[in-house]
């Protein structure tokens, strides 16, 4: 018996930078994961996941677990979470743009 699909954003890696980036509704790629399109329909989900991997500015596309939130898709792992936060080893990119806010 298969497991009942469950809600999925899409994500990637920047090419140039090497940020996180998430597919957002009207085929952009955003570094915010609540601007992501929340995918709840799994033949929909791989056909969007085919069309990301064909973009030439995302590398290693794929199908992450999310759940709808007050303010967009939220993640459901810890990997996601984690990776929604930014570089691990020192403060840059997301991290800093955070800190002055």
């Amino acid at each position: 018996m298969s497991r009942a699909f469950t809600p999925k954003v899409i994500t990637a890696n920047d090419l140039l930078i090497g940020d996180v980036i998430y597919l957002t509704a009207d085929d952009q790629w955003s570094r915010d994961h609540a601007a992501a399109e929340l995918i709840e329909d799994e033949a929909h989900a791989q056909l969007r996941l085919l069309d990301a991997q064909r973009t030439k500015n995302a590398v290693g596309a794929y199908l992450a677990d999310a759940k709808r939130g007050a303010h967009g898709p939220e993640p459901v792992h810890f990997r996601e979470a984690f990776r929604t936060r930014g570089p691990s080893n020192y403060a840059h990119g997301k991290q800093v743009e955070r800190a002055h806010v």
